[in-house]
């Protein structure tokens, strides 16, 4: 069993509306990381949500490239960008949070909200970098001054955001924990095995949700 102290964090990515069935950036079984992550919670006495906040036009909707399609790649200012449906929108209800997120086991221990992707001109997967691995969006700084060691993650999606998220957590000098049954993936060709791949080689530990409450 994983025990937990008070320099652990629980830090959940992305579970919204948007990336859930029926929102406009669906992940396939995305709300089932919504009861996991209710259980998980109740280990944690601090938590840190995510949320992609992005404004209309956004540079990684396809929509705001003539002619492309979600999913194509492009080459952008700060390297390859992916490319998505319009998701996450400021002020829409694809943007909020789960509603079936606990609220007191959640919310009401969540201490930060860390709002990603809202300049227009960057796309943010990473919780703790934009996509030009130079913009920090100030959780590291954060999570030393609460005096944090050990990052947990769980959320949306494992490929993407909880993926960079883990590594830069890892690059900021913090151990990182990801339990793979409380995430939900993409899922682009290769994406899965790309992310595993990079996990094992920066040290990113993967464990299950039964061997954590076990």
């Amino acid at each position: 069993m994983t025990s937990v102290s008070d320099h652990d964090l629980l830090l959940l990515i992305d579970v919204q509306n948007d990336f859930c069935p029926g929102g406009r950036l669906a992940i396939a079984d995305g709300d089932a990381v919504v009861p996991a992550i209710n259980r998980l919670a109740a280990r944690f006495n601090h938590i840190v949500l995510t949320q992609d906040w992005h404004p209309a036009n956004h540079t990684s909707f396809a929509s705001s490239h003539r002619g492309a399609t979600p999913y194509e790649v492009v080459a952008a200012p700060y390297g390859q960008q992916t490319l998505w449906p319009d998701h996450c929108v400021q002020n829409t209800r694809g943007a909020e949070s789960h509603p079936d997120l606990d609220p007191i086991l959640i919310l009401a221990r969540t201490e930060l909200i860390l709002r990603k992707g809202f300049r227009r001109e960057i796309d943010s997967y990473s919780a703790f970098l934009e996509n030009d691995k130079q913009t920090p969006t100030g959780l590291a700084g954060y999570l030393r001054e609460r005096g944090f060691r050990r990052i947990f993650l769980a959320g949306l999606a494992y490929d993407y955001c909880v993926r960079f998220s883990a590594l830069d957590a890892i690059a900021a000098g913090f151990e990182a924990v990801v339990i793979a049954d409380a995430c939900r993936a993409v899922n682009l060709p290769g994406s899965v095995a790309d992310t595993e791949e990079e996990f094992a080689r920066a040290g990113v530990l993967r464990i299950a949700l039964a061997h954590f409450l076990a």
